[in-house]
């Protein structure tokens, strides 16, 4: 794999005798279990299962083809990405804010036309003002880089006073960019808080120190600034631990892996914490989080939901309660992962969770895609620039197809409205994708922020060389495209 583009891809030639092919396929569907890969930057998959149209079926019980699905390729130079719906092309646009960044992971915005951008596999935070790139990064690091390995995520502290708060995750390397791809292990994922003084971030203090083994898939590293003005981060599974929190009661303790992390903007526990009072347990939000890219808290309810990446099947979002226990590895989408490709449907709750104690709680997905799509960013629209149908509702981004999802709520807030055949909150088909899909075109989609200064949508698109800041704006708004 090239750093994070490649896609793993198998197919079965049946040819021959019938006995072969069925061996082979065995062996091979073995074979992509065992390899846990589903994560933007790195193993994307997107292998289509069939299932009926209720989750009283398996996916895994039809599997009719496995293809291959690489992230959108990027739009060609001069072509924009386009709206859906008619009505919607009448009223809004999407323009491109700027072009040219390398494997851009998460943005995070400083002040109006004013954005943070991580790139994955340079290690650096670059700094964009009003379309223009400033030439020197305002930090670089040295970053492992291999699949979902690098420099992660980003978040930039509210409040309006000096020195301002920058937070950054990132894979560790041991001695430059890239070395685990020479052999030598990550030193650790890491969440560090800087200062942002003359373009530069100074003043790093360490907040969490977590594993990035065996890895290299599923660090997550979305970082989030709460309604509660504390830090909300996520790591994943790392490709394999298998803990406590993973839902194994008889394993070892937590290696502090699948976990949403909640701390203070200077890396103490909140309170007594949520799941047990000793650490690091008391720093723990929700668990059993097989992958994540995608954190956002409804403007409205102050709740928080995620989305969540399943290996052949299950991409979910899901409203997080604290103490969210999201299943992993008992339960994925609405099935057991008996193969990368599902299993039977799981009961309500699961067998075998872990609790903490009773405080644990498991709920199940307000929205499962079937067929992964490489689900990443999630985001409220807590403005009225697009109009009033879409304030304070859920965009989505994947990075399979390079889509926008649009999801609205329930009058709760608890779940998402979703009619017809998507029901049973599950996405079977292409069909059924495409109904909840808002704009497309993009290249691979890794994150989607909302500006408090302008109220726009900014979408940031993953590429090699060519990495984009998209912004959706009514029609009246002609300013700063590039």
């Amino acid at each position: 794999m090239k750093n994070g583009k490649a896609c793993n891809i198998f197919t079965v030639m049946c040819w021959g005798r019938m006995t072969i092919a069925l061996v082979v396929a065995f062996i091979l569907i073995v074979m992509i279990f065992l390899s846990s890969g589903n994560g933007y930057f790195g193993d994307i998959h997107g292998q289509k299962t069939l299932k009926s149209s209720a989750h009283k079926t398996s996916p895994a019980a039809t599997v009719a083809a496995l293809s291959k699905a690489s992230p959108a390729p990027a739009s060609p130079k001069g072509k924009i990405p386009t709206l859906v719906n008619e009505k919607d092309s009448q009223n809004l646009s999407i323009q491109r804010f700027f072009r040219g960044l390398v494997y851009p992971s998460n943005m995070a915005f400083l002040g109006p036309n004013d954005i943070l951008v991580t790139e994955k596999t340079n290690g650096t935070v670059m700094r964009i003002i009003n379309g223009t790139m400033l030439k020197e990064p305002l930090l670089d690091l040295n970053v492992a880089v291999s699949d979902e390995r690098g420099m992660l995520g980003i978040a930039v502290s509210k409040e309006s006073k000096l020195p301002r708060y920058v937070f950054v995750y990132f894979t560790g390397s041991q001695t430059k960019d890239g070395d685990d791809l020479q052999g030598k292990k990550p030193t650790g994922n890491f969440l560090y808080r800087y200062e942002l003084e003359n373009n530069k971030l100074v003043n790093g203090k360490l907040l969490l120190d977590l594993p990035a083994a065996p890895g290299p898939h599923h660090n997550a590293g979305k970082i989030l600034i709460g309604p509660d003005n504390n830090v909300y981060v996520v790591i994943g599974d790392v490709d394999g631990s298998r803990t406590y929190t993973q839902n194994v009661g008889n394993g070892p303790p937590s290696d502090g892996t699948s976990i949403i992390y909640r701390i203070t903007q200077d890396g103490k526990p909140v309170g007594n914490g949520i799941l047990g009072t000793t650490s690091p347990v008391n720093k723990y939000y929700a668990y059993g989080i097989r992958n994540s890219f995608g954190l956002d808290f409804d403007p409205l309810t102050k709740k928080l939901w995620d989305t969540e990446n399943g290996p052949g099947f299950g991409d979910e979002i899901n409203l997080v309660e604290p103490g969210f226990n999201s299943g992993w590895v008992k339960v994925q989408g609405f099935w057991i992962p008996q193969t990368y490709f599902g299993g039977p449907v799981a009961t309500t709750p699961p067998a075998g969770l872990v609790d903490f104690g009773g405080k644990g709680k498991y709920s199940p997905p307000e929205f499962v895609w079937n067929q992964t799509v490489g689900v990443t960013a999630i985001k409220f629209l807590n403005s009225d620039k697009l109009g009033q149908q879409y304030q304070n509702t859920i965009f989505v981004g994947d990075i399979n197809n390079g889509n926008i999802y649009h999801f609205e709520l329930n009058k709760n807030r608890t779940s998402l409205l979703l009619n017809s055949s998507l029901a049973d909150k599950i996405a079977n088909t292409t069909e059924e994708r495409n109904k909840v899909v808002f704009a497309k075109g993009f290249a691979g989609i890794s994150d989607i922020e909302v500006s408090p200064y302008d109220g726009y949508l900014y979408i940031l698109t993953f590429h090699k060389s060519q990495g984009s800041i998209y912004r959706i704006v009514p029609h009246t708004d002609k300013s700063q495209q590039n």
